[in-house]
């Protein structure tokens, strides 16, 4: 006969950090859309909860953004002080305890009785306070409240920072588009001129051409596409390219339908296959080929770019990638650094070239990221 198991759900103290870490985890996302009214107001219940206080208050020198506890009058009486509460801190920065000579309205069933108030600091400054009240005060409520306040100051700056790699790529997106674009439709706009007596209706469909491709590539909105409009613009590239080099560029495109979906971010092959056709076959005086892949590795994609050009010193595309030489090879290191801010630096450009040799650049994404969605 065998004893049947006790199941064992841990100790007490387990289970309460059980309980803490899932509270926070569910305050988090909001707190990471900045510290918006609508943010602080989505994240304060479970900020209450972390503190098991009566009601909590999230502050800025504009007012209350968020509160949330004690309902009914006892709030509207609490609310109109909340400010003021507050401004001490935002001035000073330092956690203020309050009894009830500073916080209690009178109503004798109020539960408010005691507040502790302490800071949230970004970057060195006091963005806004987290108000805990409670009946009573306490040397552990003080401690909880400026670890919760800490806890909510990390969650803002990571908020901050993402506003900021946002703002970054897209000053790198518009830094591509007006690097790549002069040298490129100079040359369309010749290559399509040249067709403009001999074969007009040739001309008219590389108009066309030329406007679909300049509407993608200079698109407002969005930092993501998927995988099938990027090669769509890629072609449109190349039929303007082709109208150029003629029976000197031989294209071939090896693409897995599994991964047309996956969502990348915007530009980041079509500067690839310019800088292919620009540096590595626009020097060769013979037919040049140019292969472009997309293949399934599982969870990723793995995309690469192949010209049996000039190729390159691989020294120099090492100083490209790292930000040292001026000469950025159509887009290669701004593509390099847009990969790396999206999915870690595990995931930059693979480059390998030698010079006479030809050059091959790929790199892999996952398949599902977060935060990665095309735009619609």
């Amino acid at each position: 006969m065998f004893a049947r198991r006790r199941k064992h759900f841990g100790t007490p103290a387990d289970k309460a950090t059980y309980a803490t870490l899932h509270t926070a985890s569910l305050a988090s996302p909001y707190l990471r859309e900045g510290l918006t009214p609508a943010a602080a107001g989505k994240a304060s219940k479970h900020l209450r909860d972390l503190l098991g206080t009566a009601a909590i208050a999230i502050c800025d020198s504009s007012g209350v953004l968020a509160w949330d506890g004690v309902g009914g009058a006892y709030e509207s009486n609490h609310r109109v002080d909340a400010k003021a509460i507050a401004a001490m801190t935002l001035r000073s920065g330092r956690t203020a305890v309050l009894g009830a000579h500073d916080v209690a309205c009178g109503d004798p069933q109020c539960p408010v009785r005691t507040a502790v108030v302490a800071p949230i600091v970004t970057e060195d400054r006091v963005v806004a306070v987290l108000v805990a009240y409670s009946p009573r005060s306490s040397a552990a409520l003080v401690r909880a409240t400026e670890e919760v306040a800490r806890w909510v100051s990390g969650q803002v700056e990571l908020a901050e920072l993402n506003k900021e790699r946002t703002r970054a790529m897209e000053a790198e997106l518009r830094a591509l588009r007006a690097q790549i674009s002069p040298h490129f439709i100079y040359n369309a706009l010749a290559a399509i001129a040249s067709f403009v007596r001999t074969d007009p209706e040739r001309a008219r469909e590389l108009l066309l051409e030329f406007a679909d491709f300049s509407r993608y590539a200079l698109r407002r909105g969005g930092e993501f596409t998927t995988l099938s409009d990027e090669l769509r613009n890629v072609e449109r590239y190349l039929v303007l390219e082709q109208a150029r080099f003629g029976e000197r560029l031989k294209v071939s495109l090896l693409i897995a339908p599994e991964v047309l979906s996956v969502a990348i971010p915007f530009l980041v092959v079509q500067p690839l296959v310019e800088n292919a056709v620009r540096h590595g076959l626009e020097g060769t005086t013979g037919v040049g080929q140019l292969t472009i892949r997309a293949m399934d590795r599982g969870s990723e994609a793995e995309i690469s770019v192949e010209d049996d050009g000039v190729g390159s010193d691989p020294e120099v595309i090492r100083a490209v990638l790292a930000g040292e030489s001026g000469n950025d090879s159509v887009g290669l290191g701004n593509v390099d650094a847009r990969l790396r801010q999206v999915y870690g630096d595990a995931y930059g450009l693979v480059v390998e070239t030698e010079v006479e040799a030809g050059t091959k650049v790929s790199f892999r994404v996952p398949k599902y990221a977060s935060g990665v969605h095309a735009s619609a």
